[in-house]
Order: structure tokens, then C-alpha cells, then sequence
């Protein structure tokens, strides 16, 4: 024990400097809330729908709402209803018993509709693909907007994603 606490004391307290993606989040919030609140004249809500995930995306979702990223004070929240959200976060390949449910989620959104499909199974169907029992990547059940690839991609992809779909929305 106490060899290492001299290791420890040694060492000192080592961290990494913040890339260049996390400060450029940093000056983002006011833009982010002006063009949220042109394009739908209030706070972004998204409905997060697991179609069959690993479940690796959504620990980076969960990760966007932690203090250090803080998706919630960039006037982005999730909802537990499709019918009070504008966008549809979808993370996994769509799996067959999955695909009616999505459909109806999709269906349930008011307009506009924006959809993002989370990490590469999401995209083009990762390992999975399209099989008997998985329909493959989101875009094969309900349309998608933007498609964040990563087997799980980062936060700052997950928000840059979410940013995106946003001001594509925008025209």
C-alpha cells in the first residue's frame, strides 16, 4: 500500500488538454438556442428510441446529459413521448420486432420531423446488417436526416449530429 502511495504522490495529477472539438462546443450554446428557438419557437425535444442496440450509444446519449457536456443547457431535452418531440434519436440496428414500434413512434412526431440515426449499426446496420431478424440500418424502416457513424461515437459526435439535423431542418 504504501508503495503506491508514493507512486501517487510521484506523479502528481496528470489530465489531457481539451481537444479542439470540446472548446468549439463550448461557444455554442447561444447560437445553438437562437436557431432551436427560429426553427421550432421553443427547447428541442427528442425522443431516444433503442431499436435493438448493443446498448453502447446509449451510454454516450447518457454521457451528453452529464455536467461536462450539459446537452440541457443547450436548450436540447429528452422526452418520454413521441408526441411532444421534434426529434427522433434512434440507436441499433432495427430488429423485426422493433420495426411496427418505430414506425408508429415516427408517426406519433408532430411536424417537422427530424430523425438522426446513432453509431454504425444505426447507419448501414454495423455487424448485424439485414438478416431474419434485423431490417438493417434506421433509414430502411423511416427516413433519416443525419446519420452519426461510431461504434459508439462520441458525445461531441452525438451533439454535433443533433446540430446538424437542426440546421438542415433550417434550410
Amino acid at each position: 500500500m504504501q508503495k503506491i502511495l508514493f507512486q501517487i504522490a510521484r506523479t502528481g495529477i496528470i489530465s489531457e488538454p481539451a481537444s479542439a472539438a470540446d472548446e468549439s462546443l463550448r461557444r455554442i450554446p447561444g447560437r445553438l438556442n437562437d436557431e432551436v428557438l427560429r426553427l421550432l419557437g421553443r427547447a428541442l425535444a427528442i425522443r431516444h428510441v433503442d431499436a435493438g442496440s448493443c446498448n453502447g450509444c446509449e451510454l454516450e446519449i447518457h454521457a451528453t446529459n452529464n455536467p461536462y457536456y450539459n446537452l440541457e443547457g443547450l436548450g436540447i431535452k429528452f422526452v418520454a413521448s413521441p408526441r411532444h418531440a421534434d426529434m427522433l434519436l434512434v440507436t441499433g440496428p432495427v430488429s423485426r420486432n422493433m420495426e411496427e414500434a418505430l414506425r408508429r413512434t415516427y408517426e406519433a412526431m408532430p411536424e417537422p420531423k427530424l430523425v438522426v440515426a446513432i453509431g454504425d449499426c444505426g447507419c448501414d446496420g454495423g455487424i448485424f446488417g439485414e438478416n431474419y431478424a434485423s431490417c438493417g440500418r434506421v433509414a430502411n424502416v423511416i427516413p433519416v436526416d443525419v446519420a452519426v457513424p461510431g461504434c459508439p461515437p462520441e458525445p461531441n459526435a452525438i451533439i454535433q449530429g443533433i446540430l446538424t439535423a437542426v440546421s438542415v431542418a433550417r434550410g
